[in-house]
């Protein structure tokens, strides 16, 4: 049986457009929100409106008002926000297995799909990885190799397995930073792994990524007898 659809109250609509515009890069993470007396004109609605808007934002960890200073952007979504509480308290280990699982579904699903100018954006973040490594900029380093593995991502063309990469991957990546190495072994792992992407050889791809996963997992984990 058919219901009525209901109307989003003036909250909740308040409260879709702020997400949308975090969602879509107008405030960024760490960015402070105007003032309230500019967000009621640009949203025509009630200091009320607003501030119920902006508490129920804060309860699901999207946004942090601090008394005096603002209201701050979190989480660029309610999934970045759960999870940002939920790899807080991950061991290395389990945010490592929870990253090889990702990695090896999105390369083998990359080799199905990949086009032409799937290749050529991961063959330009490559390329910048390699640049990076030579000028010993390791925070530009680990952007562009986050901007790979989001553009192997997105080549699997799988809208589900995207949206979770993008939410997940940011915040592992920020908690295994340090396991990042700048050497020509990391060039030449990007390049072989591009190179099965791109004669679409799934079995040559995962290797890829359980080498990489492996060589992690024997930097950040303690071994037997210590």
């Amino acid at each position: 049986m058919l219901h009525k659809l209901q109307k989003k109250s003036l909250v909740e609509q308040v409260s879709s457009q702020i997400q949308e515009m975090i969602k879509n890069g107008v405030w960024r993470i760490g960015d402070r929100l105007p003032n309230e007396a500019d967000l009621m004109e640009q949203f025509g609605v009630s200091r009320n409106t607003l501030r119920e808007a902006i508490r129920a934002l804060v309860h699901v960890g999207l946004l942090e008002v601090k008394q005096g200073d603002g209201t701050f952007v979190l989480a660029t979504s309610e999934l970045s926000a759960v999870l940002q509480k939920r790899i807080q308290s991950a061991a290395v280990l389990e945010i490592l297995e929870v990253r090889h699982a990702l990695d090896r579904e999105a390369v083998s699903l990359a080799c199905l799909r990949r086009t032409e100018e799937d290749l050529a954006q991961m063959a330009k973040y490559r390329d910048q990885c390699l640049q990076y490594t030579t000028e010993n900029n390791l925070e530009k380093f680990v952007e562009a190799d986050w901007q790979l593995h989001q553009t192997i991502a997105a080549a699997s063309y799988n809208p589900l397995l995207i949206d979770m990469y993008a939410h997940l991957f940011e915040e592992i990546q920020m908690s295994i930073t340090s396991t990042t190495e700048m050497n020509d072994a990391n060039g030449a792992g990007h390049n072989d792994l591009i190179l099965a992407i791109q004669n679409q050889d799934a079995a040559s791809a995962v290797h890829c990524v359980d080498m990489y996963i492996s060589h992690f997992k024997q930097i950040v984990l303690p071994k037997k007898g210590e």
